[in-house]
């Protein structure tokens, strides 16, 4: 890792190093906080977690070949160089700060309140038309997980895709100041994390905060059909450049042509230029993400022929509207997370299926006060949908079932309090010809729902 040598770091860090000479000089080959991970000449960063703290795992990674430890106290009989810090939080954030601007590459920094990862997914798989691209894995897109993908950049690399989550204010101040994004993207603001953003305004206030650290040059991407991000003018100079689905973005799509499960077709204007396209994932906000993609890859040189080809060669993750064939059920996993703007999004693709349709849907966190209401909205719109059998497991959950009861439209709406109940009764009420969609908040455990109808 270029300039990455434990002398530089300890001085990054502000810790002190003890090691040999020729340790501290040498550039290390990676870093992690995961002992399993320790490898021959990596640095291993000894972090306290909720459950289990990585200072207790120093002597094992020594024995894979660490060739450095960054820790908080003096390790029982180091086997090797170590690094003291006052923080090993504010240390790997520190470090990631420093190696960014050791390369020169292009960062697309992503933020918004739903969509972050399946538009990060776009972008990159448009980006890598061109350029070799490293993205943000699965979801680390915080003040921990933010640094460990930046460590993953190398000197061959022309672009990083990093996602950038926050749940208050303050946070994207720090993640900016590690990505100093060359282009910044909002998808939306919605209302999610509004026990600490109050309100869309807070949401709005907080994920703005990803411009304090652009790059001179920067450029501005952001979703013109947003009635808050509409309203964003001007930032350091910089004029944002808006996509949507009206034909008054400069990024704008029409004849748009919904094809069930099997995706969603439409016809991209970007400048006078158009192509129609094949996105291989459904929803109507995977219209708004391809957008965003094209306007993204037209700023950074990219022909609408490869902008269209990465769309076309996109494909699902696991946790995000990941389809999973079971004989005659189709499981739709959407289960990572969720918030009402995403549910109603999911819902709006559910009720294209064919066969019964099934939701099974648990309790959205951080919703704040309002959060027994957004629960019942989002009961009144499966109802809306038609959704056969819904079923709704949580307690805040329970008020998005009395809202489906007494709105009618879905077949059969059942409540249970938790998920090991779900967990019983789940397979006396689904049919093997199904289409099922699993989707709650992350601390829901729902994946485990997922593993569960993957095995009957």
């Amino acid at each position: 890792m270029k300039n990455m040598t434990p002398c530089r770091i300890a001085e990054v860090c502000g810790g002190i190093y003890h090691g040999t000479k020729e340790t501290g000089i040498r550039e290390i080959e990676s870093i992690t906080t995961d002992s399993r991970q320790a490898a021959e000449g990596c640095l291993f960063v000894a972090v306290k977690g909720e459950r289990v703290d990585g200072h207790d795992f120093i002597p094992s990674v020594f024995e894979k070949g660490a060739a450095c430890v960054v820790c908080e106290r003096e390790p029982e009989h180091p086997s090797g160089s170590w690094i003291q810090v006052k923080s090993s939080l504010q240390a790997i954030k520190d470090m990631a700060e420093f190696y960014r601007k050791q390369l020169d590459i292009q960062v697309v920094g992503i933020t918004g309140s739903v969509g972050k990862t399946s538009t990060k997914e776009v972008i990159a798989s448009v980006l890598s038309e061109k350029y070799r691209v490293l993205k943000t894995l699965g979801n680390f897109n915080n003040e921990l997980g933010l640094p460990l993908t930046v460590f993953r950049l190398r000197e061959e690399h022309q672009i990083a895709v990093l996602e950038m989550g926050i749940s208050d204010f303050g946070e994207m101040h720090r993640l900016s100041k590690i990505a100093r994004p060359d282009v910044c993207v909002i998808t939306n603001i919605g209302q999610c994390h509004l026990e600490y953003l109050k309100d869309r305004d807070g949401v709005l206030r907080a994920k703005s905060e990803i411009f304090d650290f652009m790059q001179p040059e920067g450029r501005i991407v952001l979703n013109g059909d947003d009635d808050k991000l509409s309203a964003v003018q001007e930032v350091k100079g910089v004029n944002p450049l808006f996509f949507g689905v009206e034909s008054g973005r400069e990024i704008y799509a029409d004849e748009i042509e919904p094809r069930g499960l099997k995706g969603i077709r439409c016809r991209i204007h970007a400048g006078e230029e158009s192509f129609g396209v094949q996105i291989p994932i459904p929803g109507f906000h995977m219209v708004l993400n391809a957008l965003a993609a094209t306007a993204v890859g037209i700023s950074m040189g990219l022909t609408t022929e490869q902008v269209k080809s990465g769309i076309e060669k996109l494909q699902s993750l696991g946790g995000r509207f990941h389809m999973i064939e079971k004989g005659d059920m189709l499981i739709i996993d959407d289960c990572y997370n969720a918030n009402p703007v995403s549910m109603k999004a999911s819902l709006d693709v559910l009720k294209d299926a064919e066969r019964r349709t099934v939701a099974v849907l648990g309790d959205m966190f951080e919703l704040g006060e309002n959060e027994a209401s957004l629960h019942r909205e989002v009961g009144v719109y499966a109802g809306e949908k038609g959704i056969n059998l819904l079923i709704c497991t949580g307690e805040l959950s329970s008020h998005m079932a009395e809202a489906a009861i007494r709105a009618g439209g879905c077949e059969t709406v059942v409540h249970v309090p938790n998920l090991e109940r779900l967990m019983e009764v789940l397979p006396r009420l689904v049919q093997g010809d199904d289409t099922i969609l699993v989707k709650a908040s992350h601390g829901m455990h729902f994946e485990k729902v997922v593993e569960l109808l993957s095995e009957l």
